[in-house]
């Protein structure tokens, strides 16, 4: 029994008041995080866009600087100054040069290199720290330098002129110290091993303290490289004006960590001692642009940093330039100055959430009050299913249409469970094929709510179905479908069974090995389920039950009727082993059984309550077939000894042969008379005399032998008188034996010629157990059985006068022990089988049929009280079946009122019980068994009241003869 806690849990109305408050703060939050997420989302997805437009600004705008001064460069290499070959001839295109930087501000010198060391610069003085580095006048705005080599490489001349803005020259300076050699720059190199303009990387002018970088090319024909430094000190103030607010941080590196341009006011140059340089990313002191410079690899998404402990939002982008060098823009935004208007509006969502929540919380308590208590009724009603309860009718009635569903659906629940354990009950209990079948059909029809049903089941013909059973639907008894394969089948139902106002479905019932074995069908209305998956897979999970069931148990049909069919078998080879058993085996179950059916059927007070299951039939009949089956054991020459005699053959035949040398002996006896001179007549007289009495003595041994009639002590006597007379023996008796006939004749060698007895009892007649002693005495420790009888001395005793001497029947102490031995074996080979339950008392039923009601039978001395009526039934059925028969060579058949009158006679002497002979006389069922088994000369008249005189019975019946 299942425990229930009645007072845990929580009330309903708790639960609801709870699931809308609950429900109203997942609400809320879910609604105020998606919005604070989306509003999140946006910003960041807007500080992603801005970063993009600001990289695409600047990479315009530095595409802008580098295109326009590459399209300088190389509108320079074909400027006639790359093939001047003198200062003044070069300083002829200065006005060219100086508008070229006049019209393009970023550059801050324009410039050329000779192949013979020679060079020509024209720079812009407009930056004061050039004027001041240079010491240029005042006034000047441009500064010529020049330097010019002999053939040998010497410099000739080095010449610095200032300009004012109008190129007039201001002043000349001839420095010394000026050994510039433009061949050994790597600008110069860099264009000479290349055919497009050559870029270097960012660096700090000296001349103007100016971050740019130095654009060249050369005339291929001449070999002179074009030059210009280009400043890109305005992408600093380009990016502070990109910049959305004062947080946000955005520099231009280049690949080697050097600072380009930053939207901060830090320094972008330091010096190594007197040289200037660009600063590096750790240098611009700050962390979160150091660790956006260390993201490896490079994206183009936003990613989200920790710098001591403040979160950040970095975007990396690399910027496209002519020369292909490696320039990246990094951008970063604070969490804080983004998110700060999410913050600010989440509060103001999470305190109008508090007040919604705080007005429902009354409106649940009363919605929660009004639903729990039908509720509360309800789950009383499914406290009966959970004690296993599914008889009881549930309705509880609810304003809420849900809970009257779930009322309902509980009763549904209950009725289905109900009817599917009894389908389970039926298919795991039921032994009856049929009636398993109709009561599954049965309670599938009212799980379902079909109108009807049936089952079919493949014939052993090919191609055709029978009808097993049917639940309140019009079938034929039989369906041909062609063959036993499910498509086929599945036609063949539907065109016999088809409804135009119902719905028919079907489901193969397929057993292990996937045969077919039949059908299941339910005609359901059109509105059913029959086509819903969850229906489909139910009535398949029962189908296949049901065939696994019908498959078990056709099995189980098929190997009781194989285990029957090798007892009755058994039971035919025991039959057929000898005549003097022949048909016996047979027709004591038939006997036997019509017995049982008497005693079932039976108003008298002895049998009320005796009664008797079809297992227990089954059982009953099988012990029957098996009550002799000991005798396949029995020594076949007993079990068919006729006469005394007889061994293996007839001994009678040996005794004949003496009593002939007897009679030649007599013949002798006169012919020698006659040669010694004796009277003839005498002589004659004295032969006939001899050879008359041998005649009567063998008649007389000849009719012993057969055992039909009792002999008494004079029978004896004469039959010992007779055996006395001698003869002699010339022949050896000791050659021509086995070895086990050896092994009994005695040790003294023999003497020939040897005087013998006519009938003699020998030493060797006389076999011994040995080894072979049956276990079937009271006392005997291997005895498990509970055997009490008594064993002979020897095991057989083949004495000719010893066999001759037996006073009733054919058979010595000993033989007569071999013979009842068969029904030690039997209860042994019985006892030997794993029977089932169901047939455990097999050995029982069949062994103790020579058991007596007053306790001197045998095996085991059983009484009455001790036998149940089945094996007291199956005594008489094998007397009266042996005194009936007619098939023996060894007797004559007995009469039915002869053979009713022993039987009554044994009823008296207790040997067999007395109601059991009482019933079988007053049912008829001896002459049931007459009219089928016994020859129409055996079945004569057979008075009741007589026998139940013989018997000792009070007749309480009016006095009628049945024939």
């Amino acid at each position: 029994m299942i425990e229930r806690k009645t007072h845990s849990g929580i009330p309903l109305q708790v639960i609801v008041s709870s699931a809308i408050i609950i429900s109203m703060l997942i609400l809320a939050a879910g609604l105020t995080g998606v919005s604070y997420y989306l509003n999140r989302t946006t910003l960041i997805s807007e500080v992603k866009q801005n970063a993009v437009q600001v990289s695409n600004h600047l990479n315009h705008q530095i595409q802008q600087v580098t295109k326009s001064v590459d399209a300088t460069v190389k509108l320079l290499e074909f400027d006639v100054i790359t093939s001047m070959e003198s200062l003044e001839t070069r300083r002829q295109r200065l006005p060219t040069l100086a508008r070229i930087m006049r019209l393009n501000h970023v550059l801050s010198a324009v410039y050329v290199g000779y192949e013979d060391g020679d060079f020509v610069l024209l720079r812009s003085l407009k930056n004061t720290h050039a004027k001041t580095t240079l010491s240029a006048p005042e006034e000047a705005e441009f500064m010529l330098q020049s330097i010019e080599r002999d053939a040998n490489g010497k410099v000739t001349r080095t010449w610095w002129e200032y300009f004012d803005d109008e190129l007039n020259s201001i002043s000349i300076r001839n420095p010394s110290n000026y050994l510039f050699d433009p061949r050994k720059r790597p600008w110069f190199k860099n264009a000479s091993n290349q055919s497009t303009v050559s870029l270097t990387a960012p660096y700090v002018f000296f001349s103007t303290l100016e971050i740019g970088t130095t654009f060249a090319l050369q005339n291929k024909k001449t070999g002179a490289v074009v030059g210009v430094d280009a400043s890109i000190q305005d992408i600093s103030g380009f990016m502070k004006d990109l910049r959305p607010d004062l947080n946000t941080e955005i520099a231009l590196v280049d690949q080697d960590g050097l600072v380009i341009g930053s939207s901060s006011d830090h320094s972008l140059i330091r010096y190594n001692i007197d040289t200037p340089r660009l600063i590096t990313v750790d240098e611009l002191e700050t962390p979160i642009l150091e660790q956006l410079m260390n993201l490896e690899p490079p994206s183009n998404s936003l990613a989200k940093l920790t710098v001591a402990g403040d979160h950040w939002y970095g975007f990396h982008q690399p910027v496209i330039n002519e020369s292909g060098q490696n320039w990246r823009i990094l951008y970063s935004v604070p969490e804080t100055e983004l998110l700060k208007d999410v913050n600010e509006y989440l509060i103001h969502q999470l305190t109008l959430s508090v007040g919604i929540i705080a007005i429902l919380m009354l409106f649940g308590w009363f919605i929660g009050r009004s639903v729990s208590r039908p509720l509360l009724l309800l789950s009383e009603e499914v406290g009966a299913l959970a004690s296993f309860d599914f008889n009881r009718k549930i309705h509880v009635p609810s304003s809420v249409k849900e809970v009257n569903l779930l009322s309902n659906l509980t009763g549904h629940m209950a009725l289905a469970i109900k009817n599917f354990q009894s389908i389970t009950q039926e298919l795991s209990r039921d032994p009856d094929l049929e009636k398993m079948l109709d009561q599954v059909s049965q309670h599938l029809v009212t799980i379902t709510s079909s109108e009807s049903g049936a089952v079919y089941l493949c014939s052993e013909t090919e191609g055709e179905m029978i009808l097993a059973t049917n639940t309140n639907m019009e079938a034929p008894k039989s369906i041909l479908c062609g063959a036993h394969d499910w498509p086929k089948m599945k036609i063949s139902l539907h065109k016999v069974l088809d409804d135009a106002n119902k719905r028919v479905f079907l489901a193969p019932l397929v057993d292990r090995d996937e045969s077919m074995l039949g059908a299941l069908v339910l005609r359901l209305p059109k509105e059913s389920l029959a086509t819903d998956a969850a229906f489909q897979r139910f009535i398949e999970e029962v189908s296949g039950a049901a065939a696994t069931a019908i498959s078990t148990r056709k099995q189980f049909e098929s190997q009781q009727t194989l285990m029957e069919a090798i007892i009755r078998l058994l039971a035919d080879a025991i039959d057929a082993k000898s005549p003097y058993t022949s048909g016996h085996c047979e027709r004591v179950p038939i006997l036997a059984e019509l017995l049982v059916e008497a005693a079932i059927n039976s108003n008298d007070s002895e049998y009320k309550d005796f009664s008797m299951t079809e297992a227990e039939k089954r059982e009953f009949r099988i012990a029957a077939w098996l009550h002799d089956c000991g005798k396949i054991t029995s020594s076949e020459h007993i079990v068919d000894k006729a006469t005394k005699l007889e061994t293996i053959h007839n001994r009678i035949h040996e005794i004949r042969t003496r009593f002939e040398v007897l009679w030649r002996d007599a013949e002798i006896t006169y012919l020698n008379g006659l040669i010694a001179g004796e009277s003839a007549i005498e002589l004659e007289k004295s032969k006939i005399r001899t050879q008359r009495k041998l005649l009567d003595d063998f008649a007389f041994i000849a009719r012993s032998n057969i055992g039909s009639e009792r002999m008494d002590d004079e029978d004896i006597e004469r039959i010992a008188a007779i055996g006395k007379q001698t003869w002699q023996r010339h022949f050896s008796s000791h050659i021509g034996l086995s070895r086990e006939e050896i092994a009994h004749l005695p040790s003294t060698p023999e003497v020939l010629p040897v005087t013998e007895q006519l009938i003699a009892d020998k030493t060797e007649h006389i076999i011994p157990w040995g080894i072979r002693r049956p276990t079937v005495e009271k006392n005997n420790p291997k005895n498990i059985w509970g055997f009490d009888m008594t064993v002979p001395k020897q095991a057989l005793n083949k004495g000719e006068f010893y066999n001759l001497s037996i006073k009733r029947g054919t058979l010595t102490h000993e033989e007569r022990f071999s013979i009842n031995e068969h029904i030690v074996q039997t209860i042994k080979m019985l006892t030997a089988l794993p029977f089932p339950d169901e047939l455990k008392n097999v050995p029982n039923i069949a062994g103790n049929h020579h058991e007596k009601i007053d306790g001197t039978g045998y095996p085991r001395k059983l009484t009455k009280e001790q036998l149940s009526i089945p094996e007291r039934i199956m005594a008489i059925a094998d007397v009266f079946e042996a005194l009936t028969a007619a098939d023996r060579p060894y007797k004559a058949a007995k009469t039915l009122s002869e053979s009713m009158r022993i039987l009554a006679f044994m009823a008296k002497e207790q040997h067999l019980d007395k109601d059991l002979f009482k019933l079988f006389v007053t049912s008829n069922a001896y002459l049931s068994y007459a009219e089928q088994f016994l020859k129409a000369e055996q079945i004569d008249t057979v008075s009741q009241s007589r026998l139940f005189q013989w018997a000792g019975i009070e007749n309480q019946h009016d006095e009628h003869t049945i024939k």
